[in-house]
C-alpha cells in the first residue's frame, strides 16, 4: 500500500479521481439550486462574519489544547497543529471519514521545526479524540434535555456517557502506563515515557472545551444570520450530531457525513428538510473556508519568516 501511494502515476490517478468526483457533485448541486433556488434567502452578513471569526478562534484553542499533550522537549508549535486542523477540515471535502487523521499526522511531521516522532503524534491524536468526546459531554447533556424526541435524546445520552468514559480513560491512562505489567514490554515503556500527565490533560481539556463552546456559539449566530428559528440548545444539538458522525470508523467524505448528520438532527427538531440541508451545507462550507483561511495565514507567516533574512541582507548591502 505504501509503494502504491508513493507511486507518481497512482497519485495522479487518485487526485484526478477526487477532482472529477468533486466536479460532478458541484455540477449537480449547482443545477439543483438553479432550478429549485437557494432555500436561505435572507442573510445577515455581519452575523456570518462573526460566526466565521468564532470558528477561526476555535481552531487556535484546539491547537493550544492539542499542544499540551506533548512533552515540552518535543512539543510542536501551535502553528503546525492549527495548520494540521485546517488541512484535515479542507481535506474532509473528499477524504473518507477518519482518513483525515492521517493527513493531520503527515502535516505535523512535515511542518518546519517539528521534533517529535510519528508514534508520538499518533498517540496525541488518539488522546485528543478522547478529549473531544469528554468536551462534548456538557453539550450533549444540554441537547438531550432540550430534545423532545426520545430517540434523539437517547442518542445524545450515548454521546454524553461516551464522553464520561473517555474522561475517565484519560485520567487513569498515566497510572495504567506505569503499571509493572505494562512497563515490562518495550511498547509499554514507550507509552509510559510519552503519556501525558494528568495536569496537562486537564489544561488540554479546558482549552478543547473552549473551542467547542466557540463552535456552538458560531452555529447559534449562523442560525440567526440565515433567518432560521433556532436556539442555543438546537445549535448544540447540531454541533454534537456533526461531531458524533465524525467518530464513525469509515464513512464517505467527512464533510458530507457531518453535514448529513447535522441536517438529520435539524429535521428531527422540526425544521423543514430543504432549510435543514441548506443550513448544514452552509455551516460546513463556512468551517471549511475558515480552515482554508487558517492554512493561508500560517503559510503567509512562514513565507514571511523565510523571506525576512534575505530582505534584511539586501537592505544591509545598500
Amino acid at each position: 500500500m505504501r509503494a502504491l501511494l508513493t507511486n507518481r502515476k497512482a497519485q495522479i490517478l487518485l487526485n484526478a479521481g477526487f477532482g472529477v468526483l468533486l466536479l460532478i457533485v458541484a455540477f449537480f448541486s449547482a443545477r439543483h439550486f438553479l432550478h429549485a433556488g437557494w432555500p436561505l434567502h435572507h442573510t445577515k452578513p455581519w452575523l456570518v462574519v462573526a460566526s466565521a471569526v468564532l470558528f477561526f478562534v476555535a481552531y487556535a484553542f484546539k491547537a493550544w489544547g492539542w499542544q499540551r499533550l506533548f512533552a515540552k522537549h518535543e512539543r510542536p508549535s501551535s502553528q503546525s497543529l492549527a495548520f494540521a486542523g485546517g488541512a484535515a477540515c479542507v481535506g474532509g471535502i473528499a477524504l473518507p471519514g477518519r482518513i483525515d487523521d492521517a493527513l493531520r499526522i503527515a502535516v505535523v511531521k512535515r511542518f518546519p521545526g517539528t521534533r517529535c516522532g510519528l508514534g508520538t503524534v499518533g498517540l496525541s491524536l488518539i488522546v485528543l479524540g478522547l478529549l473531544d468526546n469528554a468536551a462534548l459531554t456538557p453539550l450533549a447533556s444540554v441537547a438531550a434535555v432540550s430534545s423532545s424526541s426520545m430517540l434523539v435524546r437517547a442518542g445524545f445520552l450515548v454521546v454524553a456517557v461516551a464522553g464520561v468514559l473517555a474522561a475517565l480513560l484519560i485520567g487513569f491512562l498515566p497510572m495504567i502506563a506505569r503499571w509493572q505489567r505494562v512497563t515490562r514490554y518495550r511498547g509499554g515503556r514507550w507509552l509510559a515515557s510519552h503519556t501525558h500527565c494528568t495536569k496537562e490533560a486537564g489544561a488540554a481539556w479546558l482549552l478543547v472545551s473552549v473551542s467547542w463552546g466557540l463552535r456552538g456559539t458560531a452555529v447559534f449566530l449562523l442560525l440567526d444570520a440565515l433567518s432560521l428559528k433556532g436556539s442555543f440548545a438546537l445549535a448544540l444539538a447540531f454541533l454534537c450530531a456533526s461531531a458524533a458522525s465524525a467518530a464513525l470508523p469509515i464513512a464517505p467524505a467527512g464533510a458530507a457525513t457531518q453535514a448529513g448528520a447535522g441536517a438529520a438532527i435539524l429535521i428531527a427538531s422540526g425544521m423543514k428538510g430543504t432549510e435543514a440541508l441548506a443550513f448544514s451545507v452552509a455551516a460546513q462550507a463556512l468551517v471549511i473556508v475558515t480552515g482554508a483561511a487558517v492554512m493561508l495565514i500560517i503559510t503567509a507567516w512562514q513565507v514571511a519568516l523565510r523571506v525576512k533574512p534575505h530582505v534584511q541582507r539586501a537592505y544591509a548591502t545598500l
